[in-house]
């Protein structure tokens, strides 16, 4: 018989999330704040509940997909929340990209209660959340991560256990942090291109199949040729791994001066107001100090 599970979070992503486990027979509670997709849930087969300490009492098996630390932490430990509901033995599986040292110090509150707590963010876009071909970096028990394996798989294709508790958001933000940098790099660069006189669209060509080429230039450049900034996470969303990175930077006293460049360039991006568009629009930064943009010709 399959595990009772209950679901935290039906946002972008993790409502195709918890459709997919719908669609793979788990028995399955779902929460989240807006009633829209809480009934698109039902409507495929999960139970709505009235809060998070309900879908704890009804679940064997809690995940969230949520946007942030605070947002995790409340869920878990408000009024109404998941530690209300939780029974001795419970796992929570945590979706949601936080930062890794508050993951430390989540796991070693709800140990103190016998709860079981798994780190496993995932890695891709809306479209593979919805196919169910997400990369999911799981940390924690080794035991309860094998226990919860049958259920990533119907989430995911590409389940990668990392070890200890953290290791998992730890994988997560080192991935991130390539990505991002190299979204700021390709903000900054084009423009340079197209001020010393390079066509735009001739330039994006040669990176996006060159040994420059990476998965941010691949990814935004279409789009930003049509100036299109919509597509993907947005600036202010992403902008919580350079925090963590920063923070656990300081803490551990890891120099990352590639890092602290690109940190720069959220920032100055955050500033203009672009926080809810994509990471695409840092080039707007450079486009503005350098007086060009990078975009189609218009006939």
């Amino acid at each position: 018989m399959k595990p009772k599970l209950g679901f935290i979070g039906l946002g972008t992503m993790g409502k195709w999330m918890a459709i997919n486990l719908c669609r793979a027979g788990f028995p399955l509670t779902v929460y989240d704040i807006r009633p829209e997709p809480i009934r698109e849930l039902a409507e495929n087969g999960a139970s709505p509940a009235e809060n998070p300490a309900e879908v704890a009492r009804r679940s064997e098996i809690v995940m969230m997909s949520l946007p942030d630390t605070r947002v995790v932490e409340t869920v878990l430990f408000a009024e109404k929340g998941l530690i209300h509901g939780l029974s001795s033995g419970a796992i929570v599986v945590d979706l949601s990209t936080i930062h890794y040292l508050a993951t430390l110090r989540i796991e070693e509150r709800l140990r103190q209660i016998r709860v079981i707590f798994i780190d496993a963010p995932v890695s891709g876009m809306e479209a593979r959340a919805k196919d169910g071909t997400l990369t999911v970096m799981v940390g924690g028990d080794p035991e309860a991560a094998e226990k919860i394996r049958p259920i990533l798989d119907a989430i995911g294709n590409n389940i990668v256990y990392m070890g200890k508790t953290g290791n998992g958001q730890l994988t997560k933000l080192i991935n991130q942090l390539l990505f991002n940098i190299s979204a700021a790099a390709m903000a900054e660069i084009l423009p340079m291109a197209v001020k010393l006189g390079l066509d735009p669209e001739s330039v994006c060509r040669v990176v996006t199949t060159g040994t420059g080429r990476t998965f941010a230039l691949e990814f935004f450049t279409p789009h930003i040729l049509e100036n299109n900034f919509k597509p993907g996470y947005t600036l202010s969303g992403a902008y919580k791994d350079m925090e963590s990175a920063a923070e656990i930077s300081s803490q551990m006293k890891i120099p990352l001066p590639v890092f602290a460049a690109a940190m720069q360039t959220y920032q100055m991006a955050l500033v203009q107001g672009l926080g809810n568009e994509n990471k695409g629009a840092m080039i707007k930064v450079w486009e503005k100090l350098l007086g060009v943009e990078v975009r189609k010709k218009r006939s």
